[in-house]
């Protein structure tokens, strides 16, 4: 499991806005995932929900992903679950909350690995890179949202 939290320096509607339009997703994505959006998506997400992708995975390889949108409690938290994809399971629950300063962002990603037992040998090298992944979007929203606090949407973002 991985778990990251963020305090955002926004409101907890103005976070809530940003994460729940699933158009925003490339933009706390690394550039090397070369990750790309392939289904038409609505302006905000709904349970039932089913979004695909493209990414690239080990060693170059580009694969489809299908992630559905399994529950959504607005402003508090979703989650979303991989149907197809490079995991064996991925279930990744995003949670959100006003605190002093802004709002408290809590990820948990609960993953395995397919190809077991031979998947467990890419284990370390899946780890760091969701690492430098949630590193990658801790320093965009960080940078994103300093000046910002009641300011979305002005830099083009959905």
């Amino acid at each position: 499991m991985l778990k990251r939290t963020q305090l955002l320096p926004v409101d907890l509607q103005t976070a809530w806005q940003f994460f729940s339009d699933p158009r925003n997703l490339p933009v706390i994505t690394p550039p090397g995932l070369g990750f790309e959006i392939t289904s038409d998506l609505p302006e905000r997400m709904y349970a039932g929900m089913v979004v695909t992708y493209r990414v690239t995975a080990l060693a170059g390889i580009r694969v489809d992903w299908v992630t559905e949108i399994t529950h959504v409690h607005e402003p508090g938290f979703f989650v979303d679950e991989q149907r197809c994809g490079p995991y064996r399971f991925w279930h990744h629950q995003h949670h959100f909350r006003a605190v002093e300063g802004g709002t408290e962002m809590v990820d948990l990603v609960s993953y395995l690995l397919p190809l077991q037992p031979f998947g467990q040998l890419a284990a370390p090298f899946v780890r760091r890179r969701l690492e430098h992944i949630f590193d990658f979007r801790q320093r965009t929203l960080e940078t994103m949202f300093k000046e910002r606090g009641d300011a979305y949407g002005n830099d083009g973002l959905h």
